[in-house]
């Protein structure tokens, strides 16, 4: 499932592009971001029809109005980002070819391609087919054209109400939220708009099955800080602090979206699995859900073969049982101790019963769910209101590296999450001004060897990535 890639050469370009970037940001996209051009660029399927409207009540009504009414050079489509009050070029960099800010311009196109065509000859797929599996998330539903991909209203709301008069004199974020634009400034709002496409929804074509990763689709993986760094194409000044804020000196907190967004991705994920229409495939379980490095691992049928399974302090289960994709729960327990420690201990108690709970049946495990799931939420509305101040940044920093949790990182994909969760922390003190950019940058060597130490799915040594991932938070230490 993962072999579809050679991950190596993905990382490394993702490394050079990141270091030429300008841009604070450059930090977050770091080394092994696989999972995350992947799931902003992930191919799928042949080009059916395009949707221009929906019919109601015999009449044809336009549900978006379209990337053209955003592109005049008054608003959003110059050539030179030099406008006032905002840059003005964001269509441009929306449409960036060779850099992931333009996955998104790009999702609709890759159906055509064909590690795409491949996967709908695999999947055995006619247009229906395709409109069914693939259009919920490489293209705007209700768009005017598919083929502008993810467009500008597929995350800012169908525009209708608020394309004339969001620019006026005198007009405010909470206005333009009024008349139906999608507050993205509000981190859990946002969480849930990028979550239908980069982990999975259960809208048409939102949830990627394990056997569309059999055909050929990357992993769905989630960091929600991150995934915001590769696609901004707006420039965070102060003009933006007082626009979106209130405040000329604000920004964006890039450690309380990373906070917010894996409370909201274990919600999603939880919410999910306890759907019968998709917790289940057949008499089989939905394998979607399931960490694959616990099954996807190189089988030895010699005297000779060596057991590659770490036991797992957090997955009360048995030998051999695949364990739940817990990448998102081991972060959000971090984060936990430091900034809700009152609810930690709840939400270690109920991870750990609800694994133990996949072990005796369905209906316990939906049971358990749902009781883990309602401390993720109430971590999530703590965490929305939190200041994450540098002291608190550290502190996680540190636990992420601690034995309490690094003791988790058996499988792949939670050790993934835990570099990206080291970067994106360290770039989020760096944009809130409470590290210098030129003291962060000098770490670099050493996040690039935590990435390093996840560069190769298939090669994958927990000592070793512990061992790599404790060195660059203790350097990280130096800068508190």
């Amino acid at each position: 499932m993962l072999g579809m890639f050679d991950s190596s050469k993905t990382v490394s370009a993702l490394i050079d592009s990141a270091r030429a970037l300008p841009r604070t940001t450059a930090m977050a996209i770091g080394g092994c971001l696989v999972m995350a051009l992947s799931a902003l660029a992930a191919a799928t399927l042949v080009v059916p029809a395009p949707v221009n409207a929906q019919q109601s009540g015999g009449e044809v009504r336009r549900a978006h109005m379209g990337v053209a009414s955003c592109a005049g050079s008054t608003c959003h489509g110059r050539s030179i980002g030099d406008g006032k009050p905002v840059s003005q070029n964001e269509i441009l960099r929306w449409q960036e070819e060779a850099s992931p800010g333009g996955a998104h311009s790009r999702a609709y196109r890759v159906i055509r391609e064909p590690r795409g065509q491949a996967i709908i000859r695999r999947m055995g797929l006619n247009e229906d087919g395709v409109r069914r599996e693939c259009l919920g998330c490489h293209a705007s539903p209700g768009a005017r054209r598919i083929q502008e991909g993810v467009d500008c209203e597929t995350c800012h709301g169908a525009a209708t109400g608020w394309l004339s008069s969001h620019y006026a004199v005198g007009a405010t974020h909470a206005r333009n939220v009024s008349q139906g634009m999608t507050d993205l400034v509000d981190p859990q709002v946002r969480a849930q708009v990028c979550l239908d496409c980069h982990l999975s929804g259960d809208g048409p074509g939102e949830f990627v099955a394990h056997r569309i990763m059999a055909a050929g689709h990357p992993r769905v993986a989630f960091e929600m800080d991150l995934f915001s760094a590769l696609q901004q194409h707006w420039t965070e000044d102060a003009d933006y602090g007082e626009r979106k804020y209130g405040n000329p000196r604000a920004r964006t907190n890039g450690m309380r979206n990373w906070a917010v967004g894996q409370a909201e991705a274990v919600k999603r994920s939880l919410a999910l699995f306890s759907q019968p229409a998709l917790g289940q495939d057949g008499i089989f379980p939905e394998f979607y859900f399931y960490d694959c490095h616990s099954c996807h691992r190189r089988i030895y049928d010699n005297q000779d073969g060596a057991i590659t399974k770490s036991p797992n302090p957090g997955r009360p289960i048995p030998a051999g049982m695949p364990p739940y994709n817990d990448e998102n729960m081991i972060m959000l327990l971090a984060a936990a101790r430091t900034v809700a420690p009152d609810l930690a201990g709840q939400f270690d108690t109920r991870s750990k019963a609800f694994h133990a709970a996949m072990t005796r049946g369905r209906g316990e495990a939906v049971q358990a769910a749902g009781a883990l799931r309602q401390t993720a939420d109430a971590l999530s509305d703590r965490f929305a209101g939190a200041a994450f101040s540098k002291e608190q940044t550290f502190a996680i920093m540190n636990t992420i590296a601690s034995d309490a949790i690094a003791s988790r990182f058996t499988d792949y994909e939670g050790a993934v999450q835990s570099v990206m969760a080291i970067d994106t922390l360290l770039n989020g003190l760096v944009n809130q001004g409470m590290v210098s950019q030129s003291a962060a940058a000098g770490l670099r060597g050493r996040i690039n060897q935590a990435y390093a130490a996840v560069r190769e799915p298939n090669g994958f040594q927990p000592a070793a990535f512990r061992r790599a991932l404790g060195g660059a938070v203790a350097s990280i230490r130096s800068l508190r």
